[in-house]
């Protein structure tokens, strides 16, 4: 039942991944499921940069590098998080936006649009037993110096996956009655 994988949904981080591969058909089947989301005017914004096997450790390497290039307050542990934690993954998908060229709607909705496609991603992760992660480092804003990008694309975070042995528990801190007025 589909309201069973919502609330299971859990953020599965790098350092929770067990090592096991994930195969190329698996991560097909995770982006299948990105293409189904809502879209206003059909503009279908999201775009994915896939990063699986070696080519995860290039994204490590180029994410460590320009942190320590970038930023005022090196820390070592963050560097080494950067270039371990694309390795850690069994996959790690650049979660990209193409704006839509005419401007036909405002920019937050293809925003929205894209982060329906990554929940889709998610909740059929979550099903397939392969925990995620959506990270949005500051370095994002570097990614068209690793990648190629589209003229109108923008980066909007990592979608880490991997598989774990153990689910993390969760919790809300609220009840959806203290976030709901009825009018």
């Amino acid at each position: 039942m589909i309201s069973q994988t919502i609330k299971n949904r859990r953020s599965v981080f790098p350092a929770q991944y067990n090592g096991q591969p994930i195969s190329k058909e698996e991560v097909l089947q995770i982006l299948e499921s990105a293409n189904w989301a809502p879209t206003h005017k059909r503009t279908e914004p999201w775009r994915f940069k896939v990063f699986h096997g070696a080519s995860q450790i290039g994204l490590g390497k180029f994410l460590a590098e320009t942190y320590k290039q970038t930023t005022e307050n090196f820390s070592g542990f963050t560097y080494k998080k950067f270039l371990e934690n694309p390795v850690k993954a069994g996959c790690v998908i650049v979660i990209c936006m193409q704006r839509d060229p005419k401007e036909s709607l405002p920019e937050w909705e293809e925003i929205a649009a894209t982060a329906m496609a990554v929940q889709n991603m998610w909740l059929t992760a979550a099903d397939m037993n392969i925990g995620s992660y959506w990270a949005t480092p500051g370095l994002l804003k570097y990614m068209d110096k690793f990648i190629q990008m589209e003229e109108g694309e923008r980066c909007l975070g990592f979608f880490y996956m991997g598989k774990y042995d153990e689910l993390p528990e969760g919790t809300r801190k609220t009840t959806i009655q203290e976030k709901t007025i009825w009018v």
